[in-house]
């Protein structure tokens, strides 16, 4: 019989977050994230995406032993100003065992009817800005923080309580000795000149903090035609800012601004963390930041992780102005690898910007869908 527990305690949390290192403990692709670094993510009183969403986590047990775990979310802006009726999972984890499965996203659905709720959707988080998608090809690259990993059977336990795929992600990664530089070189100097743009080549992270609340403006702006897409509130704009910016190095942030010194474009790449998360196991402390600060000044892989031009530009050549800058510090810091993160498959615009890239596709994920 599976039993199910709705977390309440800071120590049932701890549980909820540890869980999966017990289940991908042999995998060697599974990227642990950093437990306080999750516990803050999921605790009202930290993190302002619960001024506007409802969350709720359980954790599944058979014969007392933790077997799965979910998170249920309500996204009220969602809801309530974009009028769309879905209930959310995510942090989506179980053994294979279709009824633990069934028994935790039951209660999902449960919850959802009890909110007069149309649809189930996930594994996504509260917004654009956290994991979404269930991995279902690449079970054999390593894995990223900024993405979920999952067994191949989860798919199949989805499938089977009549779930169905519903938005499809695809990652990919090119060679930076193969970017056709000369090409971008071009048109960045010709965009440039045209639409007078300039670039910005910071190398502080106090050169960058005045601009990041006009990036998240920027970011709403330019995503908002996207059907995953949910405006990121002035609160949980000043969480990520304080949270993850003096984490990035700032030569791996760049803007591109009009003549009126607005800005028109944005990139974000982060180095890969992911060997050095997988050996600190989740622990900062005593040494697990020293190995993260090396990861981030000696790496020979990043990632893209965002990516937003403004609606009135897009289609303009702006994004050639930010590969030519970030190909030059790619070449300084001897990076040899790029990895995209999850894009949206059917977003045709933005994989247009990569058809000269030689990018191979190496991963795809999926969310899935059951009307309630």
């Amino acid at each position: 019989m599976i039993e199910l527990r709705e977390v309440q305690t800071k120590k049932e949390l701890k549980a909820f977050v540890t869980f999966p290192f017990q289940l991908y403990k042999n995998s060697k692709y599974w990227v642990p994230p950093i437990i306080s670094d999750e516990m803050e993510t999921l605790s009202a009183d930290k993190n302002p995406a619960f001024e506007s969403a409802e969350a709720r986590f359980f954790i599944a047990y058979k014969n007392q032993n933790m077997v799965g775990r979910v998170a249920a979310i309500i996204n009220t802006i969602e809801i309530n100003e974009q009028q769309v009726k879905k209930m959310r999972f995510g942090w989506f984890d179980a053994i294979d065992d279709i009824d633990v499965s069934k028994a935790l996203l039951n209660k999902v659905e449960d919850i959802g009817k009890e909110h007069q709720l149309e649809f189930v959707e996930g594994p996504v988080g509260f917004s654009n800005l956290d994991k979404n998608g269930a991995l279902t090809e690449g079970f054999d690259h390593i894995g990223t923080m900024a993405t979920w990993y999952n067994h191949p059977y989860y798919i199949e336990h989805f499938k089977t309580l009549g779930y169905s795929p519903e938005k499809v992600y695809i990652e990919s990664k090119f060679m930076v000795s193969e970017v056709p530089t000369e090409r971008f070189t071009r048109v960045a100097d010709i965009v440039k000149k045209r639409f007078n743009l300039w670039s910005s080549n910071f190398t502080k992270t106090s050169e960058v903090i005045p601009h990041v609340d006009e990036m998240f403006a920027l970011f709403n702006e330019s995503y908002k035609e996207l059907p995953t897409y949910v405006p990121i509130t002035k609160k949980q704009q000043a969480y990520f800012k304080k949270k993850f910016i003096n984490f990035i190095d700032p030569e791996y942030i760049k803007f591109v601004f009009d003549k009126d010194n607005n800005m028109i474009a944005f990139a974000i790449v982060l180095p890969s963390f992911s060997e050095a998360l997988q050996q600190i196991k989740g622990k900062l402390f005593p040494f697990g930041f020293l190995k993260l600060l090396k990861a981030k000044k000696h790496n020979k892989t990043a990632l893209l992780y965002l990516i937003g031009v403004d609606p009135t530009y897009q289609s303009k050549g702006v994004t050639a102005i930010i590969f030519k800058d970030i190909y030059d510090v790619f070449v300084k810091k001897d990076i040899e690898t790029c990895i995209r993160l999850p894009e949206l498959e059917d977003n045709l615009a933005e994989q247009q910007i990569w058809k000269d890239f030689n990018s191979e596709i190496i991963k795809r994920r999926k969310t899935f869908k059951k009307t309630l």
